[in-house]
């Protein structure tokens, strides 16, 4: 079976114990003697052969402060390494969440509300600091309409994301080969989202291979619109793998532009290995991304 995102995005239950976030960078950061200017994550999905103990144990070695798009059960498995989890994964109810079908139909609201009202506390408790969100697919609904609906269930979520000082993130996701239908595929529609939710705690996961495959402009982009952005994703394109000389895009450049907008999160890789060694093929992602 291929391996997609889609099916890789799983929940768990369960709390973990808080640990600094500022002390797990600093010490992956000493680790490895990087530049300290990134802060790595990786996602676990895109290595399904890899325990997440293993993963864990490879971090140091690698550069990782953070392995991601997980739920509460393996949150204390992070933090047991000294490890945090840059951005969750997402909670679901009756099969609403995913990528497929969340908050751009009013009908999903109320489920979705009372699954992230029980997930977002959890996270702050964990001292997690970004929960991931979706739009939905269109199904036929036109952008004014997707926007108008998710700006109304996502307002419903921010006091308690204030509360806990929780940011919860959209991701932007390419329709064109990946996620077909999927609406928020485009930049200037989630910034849009932005401006209508009108909270610091609402921010996009800019998606950088998602992102060159709809649009391109990625440097540009990320310059104009870093203020909405709180969260970068890797991959090579075309074909979602190592990010190398293989592909198209120059990843050390974008680096020097997110460095450049005083950018404090993560950025995590997340393209699927094609060679053996896969944790050779992310430490060298990694390093290139190291600037």
């Amino acid at each position: 079976m291929k391996l997609t995102r889609r099916s890789a995005l799983a929940t768990a239950a369960g709390t973990a114990a808080a640990v600094s976030l500022s002390q797990r960078l600093a010490s992956a950061d000493a680790a490895v003697g990087s530049k300290g200017r990134i802060h790595h994550s990786v996602c676990k999905w895109c290595y399904p052969k890899v325990s997440l103990e293993e993963l864990c144990r490879a971090a140091k070695d690698i550069g990782l402060a953070s392995i991601e798009l997980l739920g509460p059960g393996e949150w204390p498995v992070l933090a047991r390494h000294g490890l945090t989890c840059a951005m969750t994964s997402n909670p679901t109810r009756d099969g609403l969440g995913g990528i497929n079908k969340a908050f751009n139909r009013t009908e999903h609201h109320d489920a979705l509300v009372a699954a992230y009202s029980e997930w977002i506390p959890a996270a702050a408790k964990a001292g997690l600091k970004n929960v991931i969100c979706f739009s939905g697919n269109r199904g036929g609904m036109d952008d004014e309409t997707g926007l108008v609906n998710c700006a109304v269930g996502l307002k419903r979520l921010m006091p308690l994301c204030e509360q806990h000082g929780i940011t919860l993130v959209m991701e932007l996701l390419n329709s064109k080969v990946d996620h077909k239908d999927y609406q928020c595929d485009h930049s200037a529609w989630g910034v849009e989202l932005c401006h209508r939710v009108g909270s610091d705690r609402f921010k996009l996961l800019y998606d950088i291979y998602h992102m060159q495959i709809m649009e391109g402009d990625v440097i540009a982009t990320i310059r104009k619109q870093h203020a909405h952005i709180a969260h970068y994703h890797t991959g090579g394109v075309p074909g979602r793998n190592e990010i190398d000389e293989t592909q198209e895009l120059n990843y050390p450049a974008i680096m020097q532009a997110i460095v450049a907008t005083g950018f404090q999160g993560h950025v995590a890789q997340e393209f699927v290995p094609k060679r053996p060694d896969v944790l050779a093929s992310l430490k060298q992602g990694v390093r290139i991304c190291d600037v």
